[in-house]
């Protein structure tokens, strides 16, 4: 090596780790003493307690749950709180509901106000320190009696001591369940003349009938003076059960009803509705919806005095006998008459919910700009090259030629309605031609008279329509069963113009679909949140944390309700229930619904999409048709033409947005206004981008068979559609796929190839695809169904089976 040469070094040169840290000094461990960081001392307590600290916070949370269950218990019915309301529903035709009541308000020391308008009355108990309001529902109406469970703390259900409860009352016990029960007992009223050995093996076989439906439940005997006592006793004390759509919502069952009809009309004006609130604070600025009727807004909330005080009761009763305490009652009935009626809220205008339920839509947010020359060059020349050649007759002019239509000009007009299925309408082309010839030689032959029909011909007639319609209904529905969404290929009529809205599919799970494409003009008058969840979530924490301004849970007071019809006043003097609950932020604009129900057990009707259903949604009832969709994970569903019985659907239609969670009830009105529960099950989402695909299958058969090709016929009746559906692949009922090749003669025939060899007794299949939506059909008015009669004649009682 030359001397004054430097070293460098190689390639293999050794390299060593660095060092991770720097080395702590002697005796730098002992100063920190164990000491950490405070960071990550904080997050050890609060991960990792000692053990009585982890018995005292389980204790604490078990105390605090325990005093809001007490709390609870204690304000309702007590003289800060409501009233406790409840609902006494007779689930048999032997119960007499009068003589339930009467026994109820047997206590002597307690004070009965009775109801004028609804039967019922009001029960003050000084010596229990409670009050109670009993309302009984009126006899087979659904309507009020699922209202009534909507709002009532506690659900009386009167038993027959024998029978336990007819067809109307398992009918009732059926709607409650799915729409929600609140806190129930069970009574039996009964005859008691009978000896002891009979009333015991009749309790007996009662018990036993009841352990399907209420299998926790005690019950409690209705007959003497002391068991009412008992049972007043154990509805004050019992474990309350709390329905999840009115926890966040305000309601209230009206006690008064006053109507003030308007300058304009007496059709609408100012309903003055007076109750106890409950379930939260009432805002005056919020919206209410009368259930069955609508939503309104308030102007006002007034202070009257508190109809059924219970401290004055009990400080009369100390002083006066009972002769004395009626003249003193009196006296402060008087007192309360003198007194102004307080103004507690009055609306503000810039904070008030508006009652804006639908978008306006923009005729020009779709607009263009003006089309250019060359535009407008190129629409001449399509023009040119749609002109036809037409065999007229001599003489006829060009206006008059430009009226005649071709054959195959018809197929070319857009669907008027989707409702109609595509069986009907390949069977109304073929035979349009035929008819109208039938027609013209009938009118010619025949001639008409007039012959006076009876009313029970006119009977006859409608019970024949009903079951001609039931009938092709169950053939629909066979049909469908059996050979699912398949359809026949019209001869008359091109098949690329017949299913011109349709497309084909690569993978119904995987191929793109986009959600806002071809979107009809409803969804413009619709509302749409960018996140549904957040936006649910932010309402609820929203509630729960920020304070109301407004009437206290417990207050009598007095809404005054504006642009009200009068019908709420005419139910309200038949002594049907007047029910109120408060919207939450955005519950009053429409938008697309999703449901998930099932079909209820008791019911086989056959139902077919579109058709007219009654919707108990929550705290709504409305009418709609729906369209029935799989519930499934994708992001694309198929549509169901009939409402199945074996798997549970999405049910989607038009309504005003609820925040879940809600339960929801269909129900149908038979032809004599009697309503049927159809299916029951809860509301799902508020989703207008749920993507509902309609599907066609088009089926031809192998007519020559090769190894792993084949000529198919009778899917297609001529070349040009085997070109235009050429690149949608084919599938066959036993599992194979394939393709077509290329189209053989001029009549529909096609050359295959799939996958592997057919079978002769196979069938190949060619699926098509178009988006559907529902129709506008919401109605929120609901006619009241004619009552349930009790009576063998009209309507055969099925008894309990007891063993």
């Amino acid at each position: 090596m030359a001397a004054g040469a430097a070293h460098r070094a190689g390639a293999l040169k050794q390299q060593n780790k660095p060092h991770k840290g720097r080395k702590q000094r002697p005796g730098a461990q002992r100063r920190a003493a164990g000491r950490v960081s405070a960071q990550t001392l904080s997050r050890r307590r609060r991960r990792d307690l000692t053990r009585p600290d982890r018995r005292h916070q389980a204790l604490q949370l078990r105390r605090q749950r325990k005093e809001a269950v007490l709390a609870e218990k204690r304000s309702l019915g007590s003289g800060d709180g409501p009233p406790h309301l409840v609902a006494v529903i007779p689930l048999h035709a032997g119960v007499v509901t009068r003589d339930v009541l009467r026994l109820l308000q047997s206590d002597e020391s307690a004070i009965v106000r009775e109801d004028e308008r609804a039967e019922g009355f009001v029960l003050l108990c000084p010596r229990f320190k409670q009050r109670w309001r009993f309302v009984a529902a009126p006899t087979g109406n659904l309507h009020a009696v699922l209202d009534l469970a909507k709002v009532a703390d506690t659900l009386l259900l009167v038993l027959d001591p024998f029978r336990g409860w007819d067809t109307v009352g398992d009918y009732h016990l059926s709607c409650l369940f799915a729409q929600g029960l609140p806190t129930y007992a069970l009574a039996v009223h009964g005859v008691t003349d009978l000896p002891q050995k009979k009333l015991t093996d009749a309790k007996k076989n009662l018990s036993k009938a009841i352990e399907k439906r209420f299998p926790d439940a005690k019950l409690f005997p209705l007959n003497t003076e002391q068991e009412s006592l008992l049972l007043l006793r154990h509805l004050a004390t019992q474990k309350r059960r709390h329905l999840a759509f009115r926890d966040r919502r305000t309601y209230l069952l009206a006690q008064d009803v006053e109507f003030v009809p308007s300058q304009d009309s007496d059709l609408a004006g100012t309903l003055n509705v007076s109750g106890f609130v409950r379930g939260r604070t009432l805002s005056v600025n919020s919206l209410v919806h009368i259930v069955g009727h609508g939503d309104f807004q308030m102007s006002q909330v007034d202070a009257p005095p508190d109809p059924f005080p219970l401290n004055r009761v009990a400080k009369g009763q100390q002083r006066k006998s009972q002769d004395m305490e009626i003249q003193d009652d009196s006296v402060h009935g008087a007192v309360e008459m003198e007194e102004v009626v307080k103004v507690l809220l009055k609306v503000d205008p810039r904070r008030q919910e508006s009652l804006q339920s639908e978008a306006i839509p923009d005729p020009m947010e779709g607009e263009q700009t003006w089309p250019t020359e060359e535009e407008l060059k190129e629409a001449e020349e399509s023009l040119k090259d749609r002109r036809k050649v037409l065999k007229v007759p001599k003489g006829t002019s060009n206006y008059q030629a430009a009226w005649i239509v071709d054959d195959g000009e018809d197929g070319s007009e857009e669907e008027e309605d989707d409702n109609m299925d595509d069986e009907d309408l390949m069977e109304d082309a073929s035979q349009a031609g035929e008819s109208s010839e039938e027609e013209e030689l009938v009118a010619e032959e025949c001639e008409t008279i007039t012959v006076g029909a009876s009313a029970r011909d006119d009977l006859c007639d409608e019970k024949r329509e009903e079951d001609e319609e039931t009938l092709e209904k169950y053939r629909q529905e066979r049909l469908d069963q059996m050979f699912p969404d398949e359809v026949d290929t019209p001869r008359n009529l091109s098949a690329r113009v017949r299913f011109q809205k349709y497309r084909g599919l690569k993978s119904f799970r995987t191929s793109p679909w986009d959600p806002k494409e071809n979107l009809p003009q409803d969804y413009a008058r619709i509302f749409q949140f960018q996140d549904f969840s957040r936006t649910r979530k932010h309402v609820f924490r929203r509630i729960e944390k920020e304070e109301t301004e407004g009437a206290m849970v417990g207050w009598y007071v007095t809404l005054h309700i504006c642009s009200v019809p009068s019908a709420v006043m005419e139910s309200f003097r038949q002594g049907l229930p007047v029910v109120l609950f408060s919207l939450l932020p955005h519950e009053q604009k429409m938008s697309v619904l999703n449901f998930v129900v099932r079909r209820h057990p008791g019911n086989d009707e056959i139902v077919k999409a579109k058709e007219e259903l009654i919707f108990h949604c929550g705290f709504r009832r409305f009418r709609a048709s729906p369209l029935y969709s799989q519930h499934s994970s994708g992001d694309k569903h198929k549509l169901e033409r009939f409402l199945r019985p074996e798997a549970a659907l999405v049910v989607t239609v038009y309504a005003p947005i609820t925040f879940p969670p809600a339960s929801v009830l269909l129900l149908k009105q038979r032809s004599n206004r009697m309503h049927d529960l159809i299916a029951t099950g809860f509301l799902l989402s508020v989703d207008p981008d749920r993507i509902i695909l309609k599907r066609l299958v088009l089926s031809g058969h192998p007519f020559k068979i090769f190894s792993k090709t084949a000529v198919v016929r009778y899917m297609f009746f001529n070349r040009e559609d085997v070109l235009w559906f050429k690149p949608v692949e084919l599938r066959t009922k036993w599992g194979r796929r394939g393709h077509i090749t290329e189209p053989l003669g001029t009549h529909g025939h096609m050359k295959c190839h799939f996958e592997g060899q057919l079978k002769s007794q196979d069938t190949v299949l060619l699926h098509l695809y178009k988006r559907v939506f529902p129709k506008w059909t919401y109605d929120p008015y609901v006619p009241e169904p004619v009552p349930w009669v009790r009576n063998d004649q009209q309507l055969p009682m099925q008894e309990v089976e007891m063993e």
